[in-house]
Parts: structure tokens; sequence; C-alpha cells
């Protein structure tokens, strides 16, 4: 069933921080000859079906969404920042708590049903935790791909 709202996490799920949670990882960011590394030299990378994710989206009109739950949310932002990423989003949820309540957030500024939604994430007791509002959700074992966001067009 085609969706209207895709909502990734960030951590696992649309990027890899050196193998860490954003959280885990030493400001400040910098971007050098295209990547993102914190202080300590660490990559930030984005999955590499990503852009090619968000570009299908758009053309096909769907909105886009991140939810993620970290204690550095501003370390989060200034990362997609730096990856020019976080201008491509609908809209955003990023803060410390249960995913539900992210997405919750999403469906009171949208207005689009939860039965329209699908989420993307790497961690099961998410998954769990959103299908109970009725969003359709995958897990995300090795990285967002291109295959896993297309049958919801």
């Amino acid at each position: 069933m085609a969706k209207q709202l895709f909502i990734f996490d960030l951590d696992f799920t649309l990027w890899d921080a050196g193998g860490l949670w954003c959280d885990c990882t030493t400001p400040p960011y910098r971007r050098i000859n295209g990547f993102v590394k914190d202080a300590e030299n660490r990559i930030i990378q984005l999955y590499p079906d990503v852009w090619e994710i968000i570009h299908l989206l758009k053309r096909h009109g769907r909105k886009i969404a991140v939810a993620s739950r970290t204690e550095q949310p501003a370390w989060a932002r200034q990362i997609l920042d730096l990856m020019d990423l976080r201008q491509w989003f609908d809209y955003e949820e990023i803060f410390p708590d249960r995913k539900i309540y992210h997405l919750q957030n999403i469906h009171r500024q949208s207005g689009i049903p939860f039965n329209q939604m699908v989420f993307f994430d790497d961690e099961q007791r998410n998954i769990i935790d959103v299908t109970t509002l009725g969003v359709t959700s995958e897990w995300v074992q090795n990285g967002i791909t291109r295959s896993l966001v297309a049958k919801y067009l």
C-alpha cells in the first residue's frame, strides 16, 4: 500500500557515526572532502542509498520526516546540516524520548493519518512501539536501502 509520509531514524538507519550513536561522538563536527568528521576524526557517513531515496520520495511527492531519540539533539541537527540533508525533511522530531511521541508530534503537525505513514528504524523496540499507533514499520538491519523504501510508493 502506498504511503504519504516516510519517517526515518538517524543512527544506524540513515547514517553510521563510526559505529556509535551520534550522541557518543565528539563535537565539534566539520565537513572535510565530502565527509563529516567529529573531533576525533571519526567519519559520520550516510548509507549509500540515502540520496537516491530522498530524491525518489520527492519526485513522487511524498513527505519525509526524521524521528531520532538522542541525548544530544543539537549535535544531530548540526550533522544533518553539514550533510546538507536537513533541508529535505518536512518534519523533524529529535529529542530523547520514545518514538511514539515523535510520531504523535509528526501526526499533529502534518495531519497525515498514522496508517498513511511508514517508519524505518534499526531498533526493534521502536518498531514495536510505533506499530501500536497503526504505523507501518520496517526494521532496518544494515542501513536504509532503496528496496526497503520503494515498496511503499
